[in-house]
């Protein structure tokens, strides 16, 4: 008999309709053959839905077997194909006597003695059941909350395989999962650090707030023990919560790749991410045989920090140009090309020489420098330096500002651009009509702008993130026209196009 079981295949990030095709042969010797390129984790997962069955007290057909997994011309990997081979098995050999499974997808990983485990990419499993128009989704219990953000579809969660067979038999009704209401919770697992801690370094903080306002890249520049990684570690208690479409964005690839916390149905926080500068260019970009997304689409929605930012390979470093420029990207192979969302916003520091100190000798300030590439500069909009903080600040009672006060102007500049864009652009991604249209110049400020041009030699790309710059600071102050105060400002943060 044959048996035709809906399942999925992670490509990437985004799920694909499986089709497990089981074929149940009264004749020939004893053999189970699987097609469809498995790959090995797939092809062991025969043994173990074999045991699983017999554990769960359903005959295992001794006949030919075999399994077809569709489309054929697409690698398969991961455990999550064992529940739906096994169902496909039993109805193949009639302990499913129902078509219940035709308008469900199923996956799940199976023990020994039956259980289903927890699987990877619950989320666009949902997301891909309700683009097809499937009734709802059978999936592990651990994986309920997570699937079941997706509205208009019915998550059935089972915890064995003689769950998973009463319920297709209409045995045993299941009750579709639901949220309690109390959906968002990652924001909860850390404790927040405030801004008030960092003494002194106001100058700093007011470029972190322009930075968090407007979701503008930053490379902070100063000698060890300033306070650049305080001050990075602290950001992203200011950033505004995701919005409910880039929770499910971000929550898609943590899913796919099975990093979503316990218990968390989707991610309000925005992610923040801190590789090591021994990263190597498929762990921060992504790649591998079957492409995985990187650090950098990890960040999506987020920060991505690089500490010590001129210690990372070049190499790995020119590879951050696209996310940079165009928020995604493009891992190429020979069987085609996948495409991972990478939209963060990169907060980086670094040293202003090899020794940590900035140097007298500006040959051995400027061979350090060169470790990073013009190109790659030219796509961080704001350039600060981190001076070291004087005694006085450093003992002082005084409070600095803390990060209630920058989450307020941040959510204030933020609710603008929100008005402005009606979607969650912000001023650091304004294409070139948006940025004509909301960074006019007056005569004034063209003037001011020429000026600092020539005396910093300024590209036409770096041009263009200064007006981004200025339009954030001049939304800090609730202004519609950018003034040249607030040009002035954005051009003193171009610290690298002045040869520091």
């Amino acid at each position: 008999m044959l048996a035709r079981i809906h399942s999925f295949v992670l490509i990437g990030i985004d799920a694909i309709l499986c089709e497990v095709e089981v074929d149940v042969s009264r004749q020939g010797l004893e053999r189970t053959t699987m097609v469809g390129l498995p790959q090995a984790a797939v092809k062991e997962s025969i043994e173990r839905v074999k045991r699983a069955i017999v554990n769960s007290g359903y005959p295992f057909p001794a006949h030919n077997l075999l399994i077809n997994l569709a489309p054929a011309d697409v690698k398969k990997e991961g455990p999550s194909l064992d529940l739906p081979i096994a169902i496909g098995l039993l109805r193949g050999t009639g302990s499913i006597a129902t078509d219940q499974h035709k308008r469900l997808l199923i996956a799940g990983e199976l023990a020994l003695d039956g259980r289903v485990r927890k699987i990877k990419g619950a989320l666009p499993l949902a997301l891909l059941a309700r683009e097809k128009k499937f009734d709802g989704v059978i999936l592990p219990e651990e994986n309920a909350r997570e699937a079941a953000v997706v509205e208009g579809i019915r998550v059935y969660p089972v915890a064995n395989i003689a769950q998973a067979v009463s319920f297709l038999n209409e045995q045993l009704p299941l009750e579709a999962y639901e949220l309690d209401g109390q959906v968002y919770e990652a924001s909860k697992l850390a404790a927040a650090m405030d801004f008030a801690d960092v003494r002194g370094q106001e100058t700093v903080k007011r470029a972190i707030t322009i930075a968090a306002a407007g979701a503008h890249n930053i490379l902070m520049v100063g000698p060890p023990g300033t306070g650049k990684s305080m001050l990075a570690q602290r950001i992203p208690n200011i950033l505004p919560l995701l919005s409910r479409t880039e929770s499910l964005e971000t929550t898609r690839i943590y899913s796919a790749l099975g990093l979503l916390p316990e218990g968390i149905a989707l991610m309000d926080q925005r992610p923040v991410r801190t590789p090591h500068h021994s990263a190597t260019a498929q762990a921060l970009i992504g790649g591998g045989t079957i492409p995985r997304p990187g650090e950098v689409s990890l960040a999506h929605n987020g920060i991505l920090f690089l500490d010590e930012l001129p210690e990372f390979s070049r190499y790995v470093l020119e590879m951050l140009r696209q996310p940079l420029e165009g928020g995604e990207v493009t891992i190429s192979r020979v069987h085609g090309s996948i495409r991972f969302p990478a939209r963060f916003m990169l907060v980086a520091a670094m040293n202003p020489s090899a020794s940590g100190y900035a140097s007298k000798e500006p040959g051995k300030r400027d061979k350090y420098l060169q470790k990073l590439s013009g190109p790659l500069l030219d796509r961080i909009d704001i350039h600060v330096e981190v001076p070291a903080v004087p005694y006085r600040e450093l003992t002082g009672r005084r409070q600095g500002t803390d990060s209630s006060t920058m989450r307020g102007q941040v959510e204030k500049a933020r609710k603008i651009q929100q008005q402005r864009f009606s979607d969650q652009t912000t001023n650091a991604a304004m294409d070139s009509r948006q940025l004509k249209k909301h960074c006019e110049l007056s005569d004034s400020c063209l003037l001011l702008m020429k000026q600092a041009m020539e005396e910093l030699g300024l590209s036409a790309r770096a041009y263009d993130k200064v007006r981004r710059v200025a339009r954030t600071i001049a939304d800090l102050e609730g202004v519609e026209q950018i003034q040249e105060p607030h040009l002035a400002e954005a051009v003193q943060y171009r610290l690298l196009d002045r040869r520091f």
